[in-house]
């Protein structure tokens, strides 16, 4: 979706000064969506190429992702609810990667969201 009256296609086109015009939640969805990918990419769950797995770097962006989404739920609107699904889901893959599982509630960012 174009940014009226700016002709840039989407937030990566976009100028850092820019960014005023962009409500909030689209910045946050935007920061969780990337924290995502990259931690999908860590735990190995990438589409394409060698799986590479890294369960340190996956944890810090899965505890990042939940703090961004606890501290911003309210704001969050209809990105709420897939956003959290995405990190049960990252949470549920690190669980099952992971050769020495952590206990129920010290998994990745399972203290921000309950």
């Amino acid at each position: 979706m174009p940014f009226p009256d700016h002709g840039f296609d989407g937030l990566d086109d976009l100028p850092v000064r820019e960014l005023a015009v962009i409500p909030a939640v689209e910045v946050i969805s935007r920061a969780a969506v990337m924290l995502i990918s990259a931690s999908a990419e860590k735990l190995g769950l990438a589409p394409d190429g060698e799986p590479y797995v890294d369960l340190d770097e996956a944890r810090k962006l899965i505890t990042a992702l939940a703090g961004l989404l606890a501290a911003s739920q309210d704001q969050l609107g209809m990105h709420r609810q897939p956003l959290r699904d995405a990190l049960r889901s990252l949470q549920q893959a690190f669980r099952e990667t992971s050769a020495y599982p952590d206990e129920p509630g010290q998994g990745p960012g399972e203290k921000y969201l309950k």
